[in-house]
């Protein structure tokens, strides 16, 4: 049997937009989805911005009594589920929660999240602490725990084949394609729901990252702090959103006449061995990653025509990407087209690596180079081609995207043109 894996569904819930279509027009369009936070008090916060997913109402993609049961970032993750597996022909537009359309012993679910449902531990600490353990919220322990997401989305659209829920920081979303990657080649899946997602905007992440000191406090101008590789950068923007898609193998999805979005052509993944929040700054950790996911697609460097970065907008993350670009790629490195999404929709955690692989395929689809806004004094370490301020069109026949986690965790991924 064919084993080649391809996309046939995509699902997005991000802070430009709530379906993927909204996203691409976004992120072409070169908008930031950075403003001050809305969802709690920032009065005696050092940093009072964030990239807030807008306008989101899970009825649209979930049933209402379900959704009360479910914690934001899970709610994000049904409902790119839901998105993608109606494009992919999955389940009936016009009920989310139909029987899969295919056998549901041999579809699986893969989703990465790297903290859980943090608004509800917050809450239920505040309740512990000043109510007492009785006034705890009742669902405490199931609505925040990581692997919710990927229970809640078997369980809503009948997967009853492996369920995993993959945790390696910023890199899990990534990883959580890989692992996707590797249960379908492997046989023990013909069709996977894989994705990430993440919602940790309250009190509690955001004053534990500014002690970390890596977050933006360019408070005065909110659409402007992302700003990656550019010399003026202090840090990145936290977000919050999720990206689904629909893997299945070429002959499943032949079988059944599923229109192919792209193909899956590999996977890389590597560890720094170095330090639990900063990348090894020679930038070897990733380049590894990506020689093992060029190997992976059976591709040369020069082949990658687009790399979506990682780009978070860091001191440091930018000037260690940019050599491990330099490394994997040679003298390629200088002529190809590289961009950091994160200056639109800020650093999502686990939504973003899969959110960043979706604009690989829109670039695939759509022919074109997605923007790096805000680049607006390059820094001299971060000496490549970043498509500054505006999207530029060309041909995409393969594209990657990178990610790095805390814990020194790399996971690199490629899509081809089908």
């Amino acid at each position: 049997m064919d084993r080649k894996v391809v996309v046939t569904g995509m699902g997005a819930v991000s802070p430009i937009g709530n379906t993927v279509e909204e996203f691409c027009a976004g992120i072409k369009a070169g908008k930031s989805g950075v403003a001050p936070i809305s969802v709690f008090d920032t009065s005696n916060f050092t940093v009072k911005i964030a990239a807030e997913v807008k306008g989101f109402d899970p009825s649209l993609w979930m049933d209402r009594k379900d959704a009360r049961k479910m914690a934001r970032f899970t709610q994000f993750a049904v409902a790119a589920a839901s998105q993608a597996l109606r494009q992919a022909g999955l389940v009936s537009a016009n009920d989310a929660q139909a029987h899969l359309a295919c056998d549901p012993e041999r579809a699986g679910v893969v989703i990465g999240n790297g903290i859980g449902g943090f608004e509800i531990v917050s809450e239920s600490f505040r309740k512990l602490f000043y109510d007492g353990p009785d006034r705890m919220l009742p669902l405490t322990v199931p609505l925040m725990i990581g692997n919710e997401a990927a229970g809640n989305i078997s369980m809503v659209f009948g997967t009853k084949g492996p369920s995993y829920t993959q945790v390696t920081a910023c890199a899990s979303g990534a990883d959580a394609l890989g692992q996707a990657l590797d249960l379908i080649r492997l046989g023990r899946a013909d069709v996977v729901i894989a994705g990430g997602t993440e919602s940790c905007i309250v009190p509690f992440a955001v004053g534990g990252f500014s002690m970390l000191k890596t977050l933006s406090t360019r408070n005065d101008e909110p659409e402007k702090a992302s700003r990656p590789f550019d010399k003026d950068r202090d840090g990145f923007v936290l977000g919050e959103g999720a990206g689904v898609l629909i893997l299945e193998t070429l002959e499943h999805a032949k079988g059944r006449g599923a229109k192919v979005l792209a193909e899956f052509a590999a996977y890389g993944g590597t560890s720094d061995a170095y330090h639990i929040t900063s990348p090894d700054p020679s930038g070897e950790g990733m380049a590894r990653a990506i020689r093992a996911a060029l190997k992976d697609a059976g591709l040369a460097p020069e082949d990658i025509d687009y790399y979506n970065a990682h780009g978070t907008s860091t001191a440091i993350n930018d000037v260690t990407e940019t050599k491990s670009l330099k490394l994997a790629f040679g003298a390629h490195a200088g002529k190809l087209k590289i961009s950091s999404t994160k200056s639109m929709i800020g650093h999502c955690i686990a939504g973003g690596g899969v959110l960043e692989a979706i604009v690989c395929i829109l670039a695939i689809r759509d022919g074109f180079f997605p923007p790096t806004i805000n680049l607006d004094n390059p820094d001299p370490e971060c000496d490549l081609d970043y498509v500054p301020h505006k999207t530029q069109t060309g041909n995409v026949n393969a594209a990657m995207s990178g990610n790095l986690g805390f814990g020194g965790h790399n996971g690199v991924v490629i899509f081809k043109k089908y």
